[in-house]
């Protein structure tokens, strides 16, 4: 009935045993009140799906099916650059996505106050490694093209 291997069953089981615990023994001890902690999670939860689910995931469908139909009428080769775009843009969105606060500069007197630093670095740092990504990536493309005609 399950249709996968009974390994993978089992793997699976653990998995959710072991957050289970996690959130069981550092959520009630350390980060939420011990009366309401389920809630916290619930509303992260609801949170996350709403989001993700709702909102970014139609986003970048729709952007990387644009990135496909755009790159499959103008470039008819056998080394799709799909990936070597589809990549480095992923890193970037991550990247962003979890240093957004040090991007924008958000709570900037409560990171003074508990570092001594100011946010300033970030929004340069976070170009400096999308560029760096973009470029590793389009030599890695290069190379790649250029090792195929090479060989036909």
């Amino acid at each position: 009935m399950y249709g996968a291997s009974p390994l993978h069953l089992l793997t699976l089981a653990f998995a959710f045993a072991l957050v289970g615990y996690v959130v069981y023994v550092a959520g009630i001890q350390t980060f939420w009140n011990k009366d309401v902690w389920w809630q916290s999670i619930a509303v992260w939860f609801a949170g996350a799906v709403i989001a993700h689910d709702l909102v970014l995931f139609p986003l970048y469908a729709i952007a990387d099916r644009s990135l496909r139909f755009g790159l499959g009428r103008t470039h008819r080769m056998r080394v799709s650059p799909l990936n070597y775009v589809r990549i480095p843009a992923l890193g970037t969105a991550l990247t962003f996505a979890m240093f957004f606060p040090g991007i924008v500069q958000q709570g900037s007197h409560t990171y003074r106050a508990a570092t001594g630093l100011t946010q300033e670095p970030y929004l340069g740092r976070w170009l400096l490694l999308s560029a760096t990504l973009f470029g590793v990536s389009a030599v890695a493309y290069a190379i790649r093209l250029a090792s195929f005609r090479r060989d036909t």
